[in-house]
């Protein structure tokens, strides 16, 4: 198997997270869940999902659509369509699944994933994340990871266009 089969084998259908997730719980390996757009993917993003990754054995990407994208930042975004964010998410070593998700929260996708972990941005507080209710009822972890500094997509895009 090739490079590039390997990182499209980690962007994943509903179906194909329910067999993924069912054979890392039976072997015992804990799971993290994070979500985002990663429209223009920076050092930013790399520090905040290698440290989420660092909270299991397993990460999991909810990624939003292009719609859900342009619902929450506005019709200019995405920058890059949803294929090829999560082609560039998967390819990450630390990154285990890359699942796309369209409504306007990620609470659905959160209720079947189950994760241990759930990981968010230090801008929310913890009892404020959507899921925090699932995680929490199963006995997982929530937890905010700070972002570094001078890296955001929005400050990318601001600065091309000045």
């Amino acid at each position: 198997m090739d490079n590039l089969e390997v990182i499209q084998q980690k962007i994943l259908s509903s179906d194909q997270l329910e067999q993924k997730l069912a054979l890392w719980r039976m072997q015992g390996k804990k799971v993290v869940f994070t979500n985002g757009c990663f429209d223009i993917l920076h050092l930013g993003h790399v520090d905040y999902l290698s440290k989420a990754a660092d909270f299991g054995d397993y990460l999991v990407i909810g990624l939003n659509t292009d719609a859900s994208v342009s619902k929450l930042k506005g019709l200019s975004r995405p920058v890059n369509p949803e294929q090829a964010r999560a082609g560039i998410l998967a390819s990450l070593f630390f990154v285990s699944a890359v699942v796309l998700f369209d409504q306007d929260t990620p609470y659905d996708l959160i209720k079947k994933v189950q994760p241990d972990v759930l990981v968010k941005g230090s801008d929310y507080k913890a009892e404020d994340i959507v899921g925090y209710d699932i995680v929490k009822a199963r006995g997982g972890k929530v937890v905010t990871i700070d972002f570094l500094e001078g890296y955001s997509t929005s400050s990318i895009i601001d600065r091309l266009r000045s």
